[in-house]
């Protein structure tokens, strides 16, 4: 058993059949699955259940993908401390992040790649969920998101910012309708009872800004239904340039469509707070390099 092999099982089940793993791996599928067959003979079972229309881990794949996982990232680490040593810092961050906090990153993607030019990053964007389960599953070295006190748990992190949500609507459009008076034009305030009156353009259930857009429903007794669920920023600035709803979403993703009205919260404003995070234990020396340059 070798690195390249685990590295071959890895890709497959993480990309979930044969040919996507290929393509990641830049090589023919045949090689993939030679690899692979090798693999299980010398094991004496198999890893993966085969069928017509999809490739799935067998419970002896299940067991070996975390190990695998676990000795390649230690082989990247004995590599890295190796060039460190030699003052050429090299080897891979992949970095989780959600939608609406990607532009933060290029400042320190900027340093890191001007300092240590050899240092490989991979993005991988998700749900806040999905996120918090790869940093578990060490498919993630570190990410930027916004997480809630309980799933901060059996996580390092680092507070970034704190920002407040607004309501974002077409421009001219006059909130506060169905009977709630005059309403508030471009840049009033504007209370969640009178939102929840309004056609709302909401995240998909899992999404940082959802979760804290419900919580602060909840926390005013105020009930609202959504009119367009989307797993999109620029499709939800549409639906509302449309003039079809209104979206709540932070400031500073909200600045991004500078045609569209913001309205601020009275009470109760929806807010997350967007922090840096990794497993417990000491990072590799090329996430600890990108670590100090997230200030």
């Amino acid at each position: 058993m070798d690195l390249r092999q685990m590295e071959v099982v890895v890709a497959v089940a993480e990309e979930g059949g044969f040919t996507a793993a290929a393509q990641r791996l830049h090589v023919v599928q045949s090689a993939v699955s030679s690899t692979v067959r090798a693999l299980e003979r010398e094991l004496g079972t198999p890893l993966f259940d085969r069928t017509t229309h999809r490739v799935s881990l067998t419970p002896a794949g299940e067991a070996f993908v975390p190990a695998a996982r676990a000795t390649l990232r230690a082989a990247e680490q004995a590599r890295s401390a190796v060039d460190a040593a030699r003052g050429q810092l090299r080897g891979r961050v992949t970095v989780g992040t959600m939608q609406g906090v990607w532009a933060d990153l290029h400042r320190p993607l900027a340093a890191l790649r001007a300092e240590h030019p050899g240092v490989v990053v991979r993005l991988r964007q998700g749900a806040v969920t999905d996120i918090r389960q790869a940093l578990r599953e060490g498919t993630v070295d570190l990410a930027v998101v916004a997480l809630d006190r309980q799933q901060q748990r059996g996580l390092v992190t680092r507070l970034l910012a704190r920002e407040e949500m607004v309501l974002v609507s077409a421009p001219g459009r006059v909130l506060g309708g169905a009977g709630a008076g005059a309403g508030a034009g471009a840049g009033g305030r504007v209370t969640l009872a009178e939102a929840a009156r309004l056609p709302l353009v909401d995240f998909t259930p899992g999404w940082a800004i959802r979760l804290a857009v419900d919580r602060a429903f909840r926390a005013a007794a105020v009930e609202r239904e959504s009119t367009f669920e989307v797993n999109d920023i620029v499709a939800a600035s549409e639906l509302v340039r449309a003039d079809l709803g209104v979206c709540v979403m932070p400031i500073s993703i909200a600045d991004r469509f500078p045609d569209l009205d913001k309205h601020r919260f009275d009470r109760h404003a929806p807010s997350w707070k967007v922090m840096v995070v990794q497993p417990r234990g000491e990072a590799p020396p090329a996430v600890a390099a990108l670590l100090r340059h997230m200030a």
